[in-house]
């Protein structure tokens, strides 16, 4: 109403009918009742009995073995007929309304008939059955491709050779990839690429059956002349040519959907159909290795490795993990991987986290298969990665880092030179010591720490590193120095912390948390009292490191993670003395801040329980001297005001 009378009232100016027209009920409403239109005509879709080749598969309501097994019934009666429900079955699922009848098939072109089907479509969307959302469609998806799949499968004794069905499909398939429409070359696509796999998997079949029948030839003509049978020599001749042609007639399709569509959407404008041709290749190259494992087809992998959407350059490295985990693969990548190489190694610093932790992974599949091929520039590049934000990718490196540097391999010459009580853990961790001094970059241990902890146990073997800090080194070991005492500290507190709470430190964000359950953790925590209560590491605090503050502010953290009552329970209260002891004399011979809060802390946790509060008496001085660091640190930040 208000619109009509802005309409008849002169005086109002344009701008303000403009502005009532965009907020009037009538002009938005239309948009509501398409909504409603669309759903009621799906229930109405839904409700009615599926006619076409597209609506069954669409619906899902039959198997599609069973609609396969249909189709091929009718391709038998009337083969005409049959290829023509099928390439409705792809026009229609490509969003047409059109419909290609016999008569237009036998008159037309492919490509008048792409131009004529291409004015069916409805301009005012954009969807189509691939891209569009729910759970039918979803399902439609899958449906789709398994139908392709299947179709191939079951044609590939008789129908697959004559030389009308896949001929006539594939020319189809090849002018709808090559439309201006989105919906037609992105569907067309994914029939070929999917139609291109079934063919890899024939000729896979074709390959066996050719080996078992030379097999069967040789010895039969191995056999002595008076027990040979020739009709049987002659059958086997026969079925070997027959293989022969077979797979030449096989390798042609493949051919001409390489040629004809593939290197042509490989490198499409949108990403989903470039995605689609990257995840297809790469099953090409694992199963059928003979024919596609070679550069003039890996070089589409790695030029594509360059490609501005991380979804495709994802596929490639997908692509190229697959090939490496395959040891009888790796050795035909060689020249690829010395191309390449610079270009994967750089994708370990992707936007993308998937892409820089599948990168990151390929260059360890890498190392595994020739550790010489990757420079010390290269490695010490993804070495970094372990300090990243992302725990995905901190894994992953830390992971390649194991691989590069942790690897144990123990020779009979270091059994021997290695004393019974020492730890197969004590090289690997004093490199450890050593790479995290070297990684100048970083000072927090944690996250290191967090990188390896599902990779390599040594990060948990907290007996070897109490080992190396008090004990004397063993046969031709060297002590560790100041520095290496200190960054040995700091990755066993990072380690009992982060065993202790279960979870990664903070600022590791982008993950799942690693949560640990009550039981278990209990458990842990009463692991750690028995760790690092043993009388010749009773005194590891004091005595030897009572002067370094830096190294005693990080060790009282470990008794905060301690499950108190097991001192008591397993009569460990003289160990108990010996820490409350320890925890005193710290207090009185340091005046750091860092050193008393920790001792603060510390005893804070420790009286949380009915245990310490019982041994006050005994140590009456341990409540008065960490109550004074409140007050030390409180007098300090009243001086800095």
């Amino acid at each position: 109403m208000q619109a009509e009378q802005t309409e008849e009232d002169p005086n109002v100016d344009a701008a303000s009918r403009k502005r009532l027209a965009s907020t009037d009920s009538s002009v938005i409403q239309p948009a509501k009742r398409g909504r409603r239109r669309k759903n009621k005509e799906l229930e109405h879709e839904l409700a009615q009995e599926p006619v076409t080749l597209f609506e069954i598969i669409r619906l899902g309501r039959v198997s599609v073995q069973s609609v396969v097994d249909d189709w091929i019934e009718s391709y038998k009666a009337n083969r005409e007929e049959a290829l023509i429900n099928l390439v409705n079955f792809i026009i229609h699922s490509s969003g047409c309304k059109g419909t290609v009848t016999l008569e237009m098939y036998s008159q037309m072109e492919h490509s008048d008939i792409i131009r004529k089907m291409t004015e069916e479509f409805d301009e005012e969307s954009g969807d189509y059955p691939l891209i569009m959302a729910g759970p039918i469609y979803k399902k439609f998806r899958s449906n789709f491709c398994e139908f392709v799949t299947l179709l191939v499968r079951q044609c590939q004794y008789s129908i697959l050779y004559d030389q009308f069905m896949v001929d006539n499909l594939i020319s189809m398939l090849t002018g709808l990839s090559d439309s201006q429409v989105r919906a037609f070359r992105h569907t067309s696509t994914l029939a070929a690429m999917k139609l291109m796999t079934a063919l890899v998997n024939v000729a896979l079949n074709l390959s066996v059956n050719l080996d078992n029948t030379q097999r069967q030839h040789d010895a039969e003509r191995a056999k002595q002349t008076s027990k040979r049978a020739s009709e049987r020599i002659e059958m086997l001749l026969a079925k070997r040519q027959e293989i022969l042609e077979n797979t030449e007639e096989v390798q042609q399709m493949m051919n001409n959907i390489f040629r004809g569509i593939f290197v042509h959407r490989y490198r499409d404008t949108q990403p989903e159909i470039r995605a689609i041709c990257m995840g297809e290749i790469g099953l090409w190259m694992k199963n059928y290795s003979e024919m596609f494992l070679s550069d003039s087809y890996l070089k589409y992998v790695g030029w594509t490795l360059h490609d501005k959407m991380g979804e495709v350059r994802l596929k490639c490295l997908e692509d190229l993990e697959g090939l490496y985990c395959t040891p009888e693969l790796v050795a035909k990548l060689e020249l690829f991987t010395n191309r390449f190489k610079d270009r994967i190694v750089s994708m370990t610093l992707d936007k993308e986290t998937d892409v820089a932790v599948r990168a990151i992974k390929v260059c360890t599949l890498v190392l595994k298969f020739n550790e010489d091929i990757l420079t010390a520039e290269d490695c010490e590049n993804v070495y970094q990665l372990v300090y990243a934000s992302s725990r995905a990718v901190a894994q992953a490196a830390g992971d390649f880092l194991n691989e590069r540097l942790f690897k144990r391999e123990e020779t009979e010459a270091d059994k021997i030179k290695r004393t019974k009580r020492r730890s197969l853990n004590s090289p690997l961790i004093r490199d450890l010591v050593q790479f995290f001094i070297e990684s100048e970059l970083h000072e927090h241990a944690a996250y290191l720490v967090d990188a390896l902890w599902d990779v390599n146990d040594m990060v948990k073997d907290w007996d070897c590193m109490t080992e190396l800090l008090l004990e004397e080194p063993g046969r031709g070991e060297e002590a560790l120095d100041d520095r290496q005492e200190t960054a040995l500290i700091e990755i066993m507190v990072s380690a009992v912390r982060q065993a202790a709470k279960g979870h990664p430190p903070v600022g590791r964000g982008h993950s799942k948390r690693v949560g640990l359950h009550k039981p278990f953790k209990l458990k842990l925590k009463s692991a750690l009292v028995y760790v690092f209560s043993f009388p010749s590491r009773k005194s590891f605090c004091v005595s030897k490191y009572n002067t370094d503050y830096e190294k005693v502010a990080n060790l009282l953290e470990i008794p905060q993670h301690f499950h108190v009552e097991v001192y008591t329970t397993s009569r460990l209260e003289k160990h108990l003395d010996a820490l409350l002891l320890q925890m005193r004399d710290i207090v009185e011979k340091h005046t750091e801040t860092e050193v008393l809060d920790a001792c603060a802390k510390t005893y804070e946790c420790l009286r949380g329980t009915n245990t310490v509060p019982h041994r006050e008496q005994k140590w009456p001085g341990i409540h008065s001297s960490t109550t004074s660091v409140r007050n030390s640190k409180g007098a300090a930040r009243s001086s800095n005001m």
